[in-house]
């Protein structure tokens, strides 16, 4: 979790895309997109999406890998 941590607080300071996996509804989903906000204590983040360039809110605990490019 503190990797993940880590990579999204760079990943916001240097606006590089990232692959997102996370958990939703029962399954492992794999998304690429922009880190616009994170809140390590609240357990949120908010990225936009490639495909859509829309903003998703989603727990921190949801998230099993984020990587770049």
């Amino acid at each position: 979790m503190e990797q993940i941590n880590f990579t999204l607080i760079e990943s916001l300071h240097t606006n590089k895309q990232v692959y997102l996996t996370y958990y939703k509804k029962g399954q492992c989903i794999t998304e690429t997109g922009f880190n616009q906000f994170v809140d390590s204590l609240g357990d949120l983040f908010i990225f936009i999406d490639e495909v859509f360039e829309l903003k998703n809110k989603m727990r921190l605990s949801e998230l099993i890998d984020v990587r770049f490019e």
